[in-house]
C-alpha cells in the first residue's frame, strides 16, 4: 500500500514570511491558514477577502487546503450558547460556502469554549536545552474561575448538536470537509468551563450525532496522547470509518493533567507505528507538524512555532512517510 497522506504547512497570510520560501524548497505546497478579526480588513465570511488569500498564495505556488479556523468573535457565540448564535451560525455556513467556491476543501474547527489551548509555561527544558510548552493542572486551577462562569458538559453537547444539524448540510453541498479538533488539554473542566472532546468515545459520539463524510476530526496525535490512549489503534479506529480529514503531527510526554510537549522523536507515542496507521486505512489527506521546539538561537517569541523545529519536524515526518510508503508498496 503506497503512502498517500500530503504533508502542509501552516502559514500567515498577514504578510509573507521566509516560511513561505522554505516550505516550498522542503517540497511541501499546502497550506494551512486563518482568517482573524482585523477590523481593517473585510470581514471573515467575505468571499473576496477569502479569495485574496487564496490567489495570494497561489502567486508563490501554494495551495490553500485547510482553514484552521474560523475567528473566535464567531465561534465563541456558538459555544457558549449566546441569544446571537444563529447569526453567528449564519456566518460560520457562509464561510464554508465560500470555500467550497474556492476549493478549500478543510475547515478545522474546535469546541473550547471561553478558553482555547492552553498551557501554564512555554520554557520547559527539552533535549539540549531546546526549549517547549507544558501544562499543569494543579497550576492552572489556582487562577480560580473564569468571567464565563459555569459552563457544562451538558451544555457543550445541546450546542455541538446545534451546530451541526445547521452547518453540516452547508458542508456537504459545499463540498467542505469538517474536521473538529480535540480540546487541548483533553481533560475537564478547566476553570469551571466543561470539555467534551476529551476522549476517543467523545469523538464518537460527535460522528454519530450527525453521520457523514463531511462531519469529521483533525486528529491531533498530542491530543490523543494525552488521553492515554493507543494512539495507533485509535488512528485506525476512526480512519476506518473515513472520519480523520486533517492530521496535527506531534507528541507529548505525560497525561491530561501534567504533561510537556517534544521533539518529534522524543515522546511517548510510537510515531513510526503511527505512520503506519495512517497507511493501513489508506489516509489521503493533509497532516501538519505542530508545536514544535524552540531550538538554539532562536528568541521563542512564537513558542511551538519557531522555524528550525518545524523544519527538524517536517523531515522527520517526510522520513517515516517514505519508509513506511515504500514498506507498503
Amino acid at each position: 500500500m503506497a503512502m498517500r497522506m500530503q504533508l502542509a504547512e501552516v502559514l500567515t497570510n498577514r504578510e509573507k514570511s521566509v516560511l513561505w520560501d522554505l516550505t516550498k524548497q522542503l517540497g511541501v505546497s499546502q497550506v494551512v491558514t486563518g482568517i482573524r478579526d482585523d477590523p481593517d480588513l473585510a470581514p471573515a465570511w467575505d468571499f473576496d477577502r477569502l479569495k485574496g488569500i487564496k490567489e495570494t498564495f497561489a502567486a508563490e505556488g501554494l495551495d490553500v487546503t485547510v482553514i484552521e479556523s474560523a475567528p473566535s468573535s464567531i465561534q465563541e457565540p456558538i459555544k457558549l450558547g449566546l441569544g446571537d448564535r444563529d447569526e453567528h451560525i449564519d456566518h460560520f455556513c457562509q464561510l464554508i460556502e465560500n470555500m467550497g467556491r474556492l476549493d478549500i476543501p478543510i475547515m478545522c474547527h474546535n469546541w473550547m469554549a471561553g478558553i482555547g489551548w492552553l498551557r501554564t509555561t512555554f520554557d520547559e527544558p527539552e533535549r539540549g536545552g531546546a526549549l517547549v510548552s507544558g501544562f499543569d493542572h494543579d497550576v492552572n486551577e489556582a487562577l480560580g474561575p473564569t468571567q464565563f462562569g459555569e459552563v457544562t458538559e451538558e451544555q457543550l453537547w445541546e450546542r455541538m448538536e446545534y451546530f451541526l444539524k445547521r452547518v453540516v448540510p452547508v458542508a456537504e453541498k459545499a463540498g467542505v470537509y469538517l474536521a473538529v479538533h480535540p480540546d487541548d488539554p483533553p481533560r475537564s473542566p478547566i476553570r469551571g468551563i466543561g470539555r467534551i472532546l476529551t476522549s476517543p468515545e467523545n469523538f464518537q459520539r460527535v460522528l454519530d450525532i450527525y453521520p457523514s463524510p463531511h462531519n469529521g476530526i483533525t486528529f491531533c496525535q498530542g491530543n490523543f496522547s494525552a488521553m492515554g490512549v493507543d494512539v495507533p489503534e485509535t488512528i485506525r479506529h476512526f480512519g476506518r470509518q473515513d472520519a480523520i480529514k486533517f492530521v496535527h503531527f506531534r507528541d507529548v510526554r505525560g497525561n491530561k493533567d501534567r504533561f510537556v510537549e517534544t521533539f518529534h522523536d522524543n515522546g511517548q507515542t510510537d510515531m513510526v507505528e503511527a505512520i503506519r496507521a495512517y497507511a493501513d486505512v489508506d489516509f489521503a489527506g493533509p497532516a501538519r507538524v505542530d508545536h514544535v521546539p524552540t531550538m538554539a538561537g532562536e528568541d521563542n517569541s512564537a513558542p511551538g512555532y519557531e522555524t528550525m523545529g518545524r523544519l527538524y519536524a517536517l523531515g522527520y515526518m517526510r522520513g517515516l512517510m517514505e519508509a513506511v510508503g515504500k514498506e507498503y508498496a
